[in-house]
């Protein structure tokens, strides 16, 4: 191995900076850039992504599988649901604290090897036949709470990985492999668990992040970049953060662009009342799972004709257009009596989604110093998290009071219009561009 990636390996320069955007013709101008993938420590960090993107969704599955078939009640699984959340919150905003104090492969190992023990823990209370809901809750805090910590880690080390040319490039690649496990691994682990069980999806998972260890350990080290300063991870730094950014409009905006997006413009909460109502002559169940999916996989179609994404240099624009187009397909899906039709606009709404992610993303790693990155991306994983949970509970309401489409349909329009407000309101992030 080379020395430069051993566990004792000294802060490796800045990576080489590209010659300049890919010159493609054709078709290929619009095909994924995967120049990142050519070096060699982003795509070993890219390859464990992809890897634990669809095993963790095996666990995603099987957890509130087990919770149900011991309850009995939907309720439950969604107790369960919530006692991860606060975990992930708070150890997010945390991690982020401590990612910016340490070496961010270290703390990307030992966040990596608290995942896979409780993959560990959930095989053994499965296969044991526990049928322990606390035990289940308990586990599943303790796992979002590793990767509350391991999320910023991950995320603000690509900035030391690639060129700043080659962000771009980078969200896109990742953003569209845990696009696709949100797509491939609900449905893996429904083919697997008839023929396998369900206590041995959570055992691949478990293996899939040994995987993910290895491609970890080969990483440069990734120190703090002034390292003759000791920092903490407390309260006070947590702090810092948030003033970071609030004295950086044009980060605050990327942030409320996507609660914006999610909170106003997020219908997942109706789906099963539209599958049932609206939808039900194609099939009920049929419905569902496509409502569900669509999403995702106009996502991932996104992200593989995101060669253009390379070219853009108005970030600040791609945000605001992204989350325009985003408010008008809802708008359009809640307005459409055909599935078929709806789950058109769904998917454009992915396709939407990859673009706000990949550009926001790029924003908060090009527009902030290495030294706050880590909080940066802890705040992300904050908003990330709870801004669909929040928009569940506004949507059910809205459902309840006006009508499942009618909600649709008027969170989608209040999207666009706070949107737009905001970018006329605050011109920073229109004026943002690399």
């Amino acid at each position: 191995m080379d020395t430069s990636e051993s566990s004792t390996a000294p802060q490796t320069p800045a990576p080489a900076p590209a010659e300049g955007p890919p010159d493609r013709r054709g078709w290929r101008r619009w095909a994924m850039d995967t120049r990142p993938l050519r070096r060699p420590a982003y795509r070993r960090l890219w390859s464990s992504t992809a890897v634990t993107a669809v095993g963790s969704q095996l666990t995603a599955v099987a957890v509130p599988k087990q919770v149900y078939d011991i309850t009995g009640s939907s309720a439950w699984v969604g107790y369960a649901s919530l006692a991860g959340l606060l975990p992930l919150m708070v150890f997010a905003l945390w991690g982020g604290a401590v990612a910016d104090s340490v070496d961010r492969r270290k703390l990307l190992l030992v966040t990596n090897s608290g995942i896979a023990l409780t993959s560990l823990l959930f095989w053994f209370q499965a296969v044991a036949g526990l049928e322990s809901v606390a035990a289940l809750m308990v586990l599943l805090a303790l796992q979002q709470a590793f990767w509350g910590l391991n999320a910023p880690a991950r995320t603000a080390s690509i900035a030391r990985l690639v060129p700043a040319e080659e962000l771009t490039a980078a969200n896109a690649l990742g953003s569209t492999v845990a696009q696709t496990g949100q797509v491939v691994g609900p449905l893996l682990a429904g083919a697997l668990i008839p023929v396998i069980g369900l206590p041995e999806l959570y055992l691949i998972d478990a293996l899939a992040l040994c995987f993910t260890l290895w491609a970890v350990y080969r990483l440069p080290s990734l120190p703090p970049l002034a390292a003759q300063v000791k920092r903490r991870a407390g309260l006070r730094e947590i702090a810092e953060g948030f003033r970071y950014i609030a004295l950086h409009k044009v980060l605050l905006l990327s942030f409320l662009a996507d609660v914006v997006a999610m909170v106003l413009g997020m219908p997942r909460a109706l789906f099963p009342q539209l599958a049932g109502e609206t939808y039900a002559p194609y099939g009920e169940g049929l419905a569902l799972g496509l409502l569900f999916a669509a999403i995702p996989i106009g996502a991932v179609l996104g992200g593989l004709f995101s060669g253009t994404f390379s070219r853009a240099r108005r970030h600040g624009w791609m945000v605001i257009g992204a989350v325009v187009a985003w408010g008008v397909a809802i708008t359009g899906f809640g307005l459409s009596d055909s599935l078929w039709l709806a789950v058109a606009f769904l998917a454009l709404a992915g396709v939407a989604d990859m673009v706000s992610m990949v550009f926001r993303g790029a924003i908060l790693l090009a527009a902030a110093t290495d030294e706050m990155r880590g909080r940066m991306q802890g705040v992300f994983t904050v908003v990330v998290a709870g801004g669909p949970r929040l928009a569940d509970v506004l949507h059910g309401t809205a459902g309840a009071a006006f009508g499942p489409r009618a909600a649709v349909a008027g969170g989608g329009l209040l999207v666009v219009a706070v949107m737009l407000g905001l970018a006329a309101a605050v011109p920073a992030l229109r004026r943002y561009r690399i």
